[in-house]
Order: C-alpha cells, then sequence, then structure tokens
C-alpha cells in the first residue's frame, strides 16, 4: 500500500460509478457503527485490516443528510419526494466559466438562474453598473470560438435589454437564491450539485443549510464467502484503491452442488473444498454425512445422470427404514406378495397390474341390507374391472343406491385327481359358471397377493418388467459392497423410480471408495482448490461405488408429495337410511313419555305394572297366586316345556347367552312391544326377551313341583 492514500470508505465510492467497476480495496484501519454487518444486513462478516474486497457494482440507497450548523445528520431514501432548492454560496466566483462549472448537468433544465457582479461590467460599448442582476436565458456555443452567455437585464420602468457575456470574464460573481427546485435524485445525478448546500423547500422541516452525501449499497465479493455480499457505503471504514497492484489476485468463487454438476468434464477430477456443509436436519441418514462438515476436503470425481430406486421396510415393531439405491446395485431379489388392507387398496394396486390375483386372509361377514358379500379365509380372487353398481342402502323399503365397486371372480380351488383328459368345452364352461363377487371400494378386507413365480430378479428387470410398488426381498447380497444394508429385511417395499443427477465424491484418505450425492436432495457450497491429486498422474485409481444410501422419513414423505400431489383420496361409505330408526326412536320417545304421565297421574310405582295394580287392593298388598295352567292338575306332573329352536342349533353351533330380564325392566319391554318397535339390527348383543307368559307357566310348574 506504500505510495497510495487511504480514503473513508464513503468517499471513495461516491467517486466510483459502475462503468469504472470492478475496483480491488483493500481495508486499512477503522471501525463501523454497532460492531459488525451482521446486524446491518444478516450476513455475519468481519473486515480485518488487509482484507481485500472486489467491488463488483454499486446502487444508489439512500442519501445522508447534515446539518452543518449543529453536524446532525439524518438519512432519506431516494424515492423521498420532497423539494429542495440550492443555497447560494458566501464565497464569490472569480469568473464566469467557474461558476457556470458548478451547475448541474442538462443546465438547459435548470435555466433560468440569476447572478451579479459586484463591480461593473464592460463588454464592447455596453458598460453595465455594479450589482444588477443578470438572469441567464441559454449558452451560446459556436465551433472555434468561446463560449457565452446570452443574458436578460431587467432595466428602470420596464425596459429589458439582452448581453452576451464571455466565460472567461473576471470580476466578483455571486449567484442569487432561486426558486429553481430539485429532487434527491437529480442532485444525485450531478456531481457539481452534489458539492452544493441545500434548504427544504418546507421550511418547517429545516430551514437550515444542509450538505446532501449519497449511500451506495455496495455489491462486493471476499474471500470465502459463499454469496455476493452486500454493505453499505457509510461503513466507517478507511480503505485504500488497489485494483493496479492485485490484478491477479483471485477471488474464491462459491458453489453450489447443483452448479457443480453443470461445470464442463475437463474440470474433474477435483480437490474441493467445503465452504458450508448441509443443513443439521438433512434428509440423508449415512456415514460420509457427518463427514462433510465446513473446511473438510473431498474428491469430485466426476458427475452424471444415475437411476436410483427408493426402498422402504415394512412397519414392524423396528423404526421403518428408508433406502436410495441405484440400479446397479448387484443383489437379486425375490417377489413377495403384498397385503391389502382395503378394497381400495386392492383396486389401486389392480390398475397398476391388470389381472390382480389375490387370497383372501380374514373371515368378511355376508351383510344383505349393505350389499356386502361374505368372504373366507382361503378363497381367491381376480379382479376384473371397476365399475359403478347399484347395492342396498340399508332400511326395510329396499332403497339402493349407486356406489363404485371392484367386480372379482372366485376362482375355484384346483382338483386333487388328474383329470388330463377333461374336454375343453367343460373348462370353458366352468370358467363361465364362476361366480363374479362385487366388492364396494369402502368396504374393508384383509387380502394376500397370489404370486405365480419364484423367480429372482435384478433390480433394473423389476423395474422393467412390473409396475411400482412392489414388494420383494433380498436373497443374494451385493457382493461389490463391504456391508449390505439391504440383507435381513424379510420384506422390503419398492417405492419408485427417478432419474437424479448426481457427482461421485469420495474423500482423500480414501479416494477408491465413492459414493454418489444426488445434487438436488442436498444443500452445501463448496470451492475448488488447486490442491493435487492424491495419487500419480494419470494412474487414477479403480473406484467402488457405493450402491446404497440410507435416506430419512422426511426424505421419503418429500418424494411422496412430488408423486402424488394430485392423487384422490379413498372413497367414504355411503350414508346409511336412517329413517326406520329415526321413527322407532320416535315412537319409543312418545309410548315412554305417555307411560310416565299415566304414571304420574295415579302415582304408581314405577316397577309395578298396570293390569296388576288394577287388581291390588288396600287390605292386599301381596300378589294373589297365579292360576295353574290349563290342562295341569294336581295328581299330574308338570309337562316339559320345549326348548326353543333356533337357526345355530341346526348348524351345530353353540348357543348365545340369554337371561331373563329384571322385574324392573318387565313394564319398559312390554310397553316397546306393544307399540310394534323395531328391533336395531345394529345392536352387538344377542338378547332374548322371555315372554311373560312363559315366565308365569315356570314359576307355576316350580309351585307345584313342591306339591308333587
Amino acid at each position: 500500500m506504500a505510495g497510495t492514500t487511504a480514503l473513508p470508505l464513503q468517499q471513495l465510492i461516491a467517486s466510483l460509478d459502475n462503468s469504472c467497476l470492478p475496483k480491488i480495496l483493500q481495508v486499512c484501519s477503522g471501525v463501523y457503527f454497532q460492531g459488525s454487518i451482521y446486524e446491518i444486513s444478516g450476513s455475519e462478516v468481519c473486515f480485518s485490516t488487509g482484507d481485500l474486497i472486489k467491488v463488483i457494482n454499486i446502487e444508489l440507497l439512500s442519501v445522508c443528510c447534515e446539518d452543518i450548523s449543529n453536524n446532525e445528520k439524518f438519512e432519506l431514501p431516494i424515492s423521498h419526494t420532497g423539494l429542495f432548492k440550492v443555497v447560494p454560496e458566501d464565497m464569490p466566483y472569480s469568473t464566469i466559466e467557474e461558476m457556470m462549472s458548478l451547475r448541474p448537468v442538462g443546465l438547459e433544465s435548470c435555466l433560468p438562474f440569476t447572478f451579479t457582479s459586484r463591480s461593473k461590467i464592460t463588454i464592447g460599448n455596453f458598460t453595465l453598473g455594479a450589482g444588477r442582476a443578470l438572469t441567464v436565458l441559454s449558452i451560446k456555443q459556436h465551433e472555434g470560438e468561446e463560449d457565452q452567455l446570452r443574458c436578460h437585464i431587467q432595466g428602470k420602468q420596464e425596459a429589458s435589454a439582452e448581453v452576451s457575456i464571455p466565460f472567461s470574464l473576471q470580476g466578483e460573481f455571486r449567484e442569487c437564491e432561486s426558486e429553481e427546485r430539485f429532487t434527491l435524485r437529480e442532485i444525485m445525478s450531478s456531481p457539481c450539485l452534489c458539492s452544493r448546500r441545500f434548504r427544504f423547500i418546507n421550511t418547517t422541516k429545516c430551514d437550515r443549510p444542509l450538505v446532501l452525501s449519497p449511500i451506495y449499497q455496495v455489491h462486493a465479493i471476499m474471500n470465502l464467502r459463499k454469496n455476493v455480499l452486500k454493505f453499505p457505503s457509510s461503513l466507517e471504514v478507511d480503505v485504500v484503491d488497489v485494483t493496479d497492484v492485485c490484478k491477479d489476485a483471485s477471488f474464491v468463487t462459491p458453489l453450489s452442488l447443483t452448479e457443480v454438476h453443470s461445470q464442463p468434464d475437463e474440470s474433474f477430477p477435483v480437490v474441493v473444498e467445503v465452504l458450508e456443509g448441509p443443513e443439521t436436519r438433512s434428509l440423508f441418514k449415512c456415514s460420509w454425512l457427518p463427514e462433510l462438515s465446513k473446511s473438510s476436503h473431498l474428491i469430485f470425481h466426476k458427475t452424471g445422470t444415475s437411476a436410483m430406486i427408493l426402498l422402504s421396510s415394512m412397519k414392524s415393531r423396528k423404526a421403518q427404514q428408508y433406502f436410495l439405491v441405484s440400479q446397479q446395485y448387484g443383489g437379486r431379489f425375490r417377489r413377495r406378495p403384498r397385503e391389502f388392507n382395503s378394497v381400495y387398496e386392492l383396486y389401486v394396486a389392480s390398475i397398476q397390474a391388470p389381472g390382480l390375483k389375490v387370497s383372501v386372509t380374514k373371515n368378511c361377514e355376508e351383510d344383505e341390507e349393505e350389499g356386502l358379500p361374505g368372504l373366507s379365509v382361503g378363497e381367491q380372487l381376480e379382479v376384473i374391472r371397476c365399475e359403478t353398481m347399484v347395492l342396498p342402502c340399508g332400511g326395510s323399503k329396499g332403497e339402493t343406491q349407486s356406489v363404485e365397486a371392484l367386480l372379482c371372480q372366485r376362482l375355484q380351488e384346483p382338483d386333487d385327481g388328474d383329470d388330463d383328459d377333461d374336454d375343453e368345452e367343460e373348462e370353458v364352461k366352468q370358467e363361465d359358471e364362476r361366480e363374479k363377487v362385487p366388492l364396494p371400494l369402502y368396504m374393508q378386507g384383509h387380502f394376500v397377493e397370489v404370486l405365480g413365480d419364484n423367480k429372482k430378479y435384478k433390480l433394473r428387470d423389476l423395474g422393467k418388467e412390473f409396475t411400482l410398488p412392489l414388494d420383494v426381498k433380498v436373497v443374494s447380497r451385493d457382493t461389490e459392497l463391504e456391508t449390505d444394508p439391504l440383507v435381513g429385511f424379510a420384506c422390503l417395499r419398492i417405492e419408485g423410480a427417478m432419474l437424479e443427477p448426481t457427482i461421485q465424491v469420495s474423500f482423500p484418505h480414501s479416494p477408491d471408495h465413492c459414493f454418489e450425492i444426488p445434487t438436488q436432495w442436498l444443500s452445501m457450497s463448496v470451492y475448488f482448490t488447486k490442491d493435487p491429486l492424491p495419487w500419480p498422474c494419470g494412474q487414477p485409481p479403480k473406484c467402488h461405488v457405493n450402491r446404497v444410501t440410507e435416506v430419512t422419513d422426511t426424505f421419503f414423505y418429500e418424494f411422496r408429495k412430488q408423486g402424488n400431489s394430485n392423487a384422490a383420496p379413498p372413497p367414504r361409505p355411503p350414508k346409511r337410511n336412517l329413517s326406520t330408526s329415526t321413527s322407532a326412536k320416535k315412537s319409543s320417545k312418545s309410548s315412554k313419555k305417555s307411560s310416565k304421565a299415566e304414571k304420574s297421574k295415579h302415582g304408581q310405582d314405577k316397577g309395578i305394572p298396570t293390569k296388576e295394580l288394577a287388581n291390588l287392593t288396600l287390605n292386599s298388598k301381596r300378589r294373589p297366586p297365579a292360576p295353574p295352567p290349563p290342562g295341569i292338575f294336581d295328581d299330574q306332573p308338570p309337562p316339559v316345556v320345549p326348548r326353543k329352536q333356533s337357526a345355530e342349533m341346526t348348524t351345530g353351533k353353540a348357543l348365545p347367552n340369554t337371561y331373563v330380564e329384571r322385574e324392573e325392566r318387565k313394564t319398559k319391554v312390554n310397553q316397546e312391544r306393544e307399540c310394534h318397535v323395531a328391533a336395531d339390527v345394529d345392536s352387538d348383543h344377542d338378547y332374548e326377551t322371555v315372554d311373560d307368559s312363559f315366565v308365569t307357566m315356570m314359576k307355576t310348574a316350580q309351585e307345584n313341583v313342591m306339591y308333587y
């Protein structure tokens, strides 16, 4: 920095324009307000003595207004709409040329303006007395001749005249205060006006003279900075222009991984240094991720595009895992049957794989009112198509409604015998007679896919021959991998395939063990160094690429959002017809109300039936014994009452438990029976109501047995 002069940053930047950029500045000394640029522009930057700053652009940001009477400062945006007028200088000008040189650029738009001469002016045969005001109308410019001012002179009694004054005329000239008005942008666009003092047109704000200074936003590059640095020129830092001395100085260019991928192939292999590592919450969960820290070195071997498969482990007691696997993976897979927990899942799978065959893994009871068919464990179904069907919607009126249903065909189990001589026509007839089963899409069910092959596949072949998703199992590991993380899983699901721009990377301490970084899924910045590669020139090592990369569940969800953003949700079950049950509830409520009203009227106990209460008197509070049933005499044993037969007894199944309701509930049951209240078909219990006559008969039989 010898032979150079340090200037405040504000002053040096104000003397520049974009046409002379870039400029290289070196920091000498100084401090800036509040200690760091971090609090100004959101970037954590610290200027140290000797730092080089490469200014690549300046942008007018605002204007600093300084009151010269008390040194107070305030800032106005460049878009400020207020107007200013020039404050005349106290010191006189010695020549016309000096006075005109301080006028703004584009003089014609700022005319007229007025000045006076302290001494008399003699031009040829014309003499003008001292103190007369001259108004400049225009500038006369003739090639080969001196420039002249065309001025207007206002004489006495409204007499006027024009005179031309040469620029070289000497004297003592003072500018008069004029009514010219300027905006901040006009003042900042003229280097001459920037050096003048101004006053607000609105004197209530500030009537004292102001010195206006532009404040620029400086766009610069510094070493080891990720992005272009932006800071205001008002920082109190002294700098030196060292552009001529440091022309060959190299500034680090930060590159994102996407920008690295766009570099020419001749740039690789290369040693790079990490300027900013990946985010704390990365989408990857692998061994090489923690080593991608700031200031660490990597070897970028080459760039390319890799076909990758996203795998997920099945949900179990352990946490679910996800893997990003290259299609160059050398292991072998065998297909695994997929499981489906609803008819809708079956429908989605059938769209991707027509002719899907499944086996039922859980019984499903038939519901005729809802139109749900019965399914038994072990039954095999073949999906035919999805179509709109008319199914019952519940209720006693036989109402129906149209729903989307999956039409399936029940498959017959193969016979144990060898009937090789069956006629082909008989087989066609059996196929035509296969039962068609409609399964509404909202129906719950449990199915497992029926597979017809036990072949081993490569990963890239699975994507060609089958549609995804697909359940598989690794049956032979990739021998090129030291440890294959996919081995040991009972089932893996292939979620999808993708083409990803990748960079083949390794660490300097093991340059032959490489891994691939998908550039669109990892955010970090690096720069190309000039460090030598860690192998002899022209003898690159044979690289072993890790084909399996574990990723987080966040990666999986982001992948699913990109692929299934417009996927329709599963259908909802149709609304049931509740008209019958509603009327039953209303009638039950009305009967309860009438019963309560009648009981309250007579003051009866809730647990005593009305008919029995009519037979009671004040002297006879006990219940009279019930008469014996007809045909039974005291000298004969009571008849055996036959048990009620039900459909379950004929099938050999056990009868459900029954019980006799308490006495308090008999009245309520009888009233509901008299009102013909329908039973609730949705009840989960199978209670049986005991008839009153049967109870009376049983009590009489017990009494007779005691006397028998």
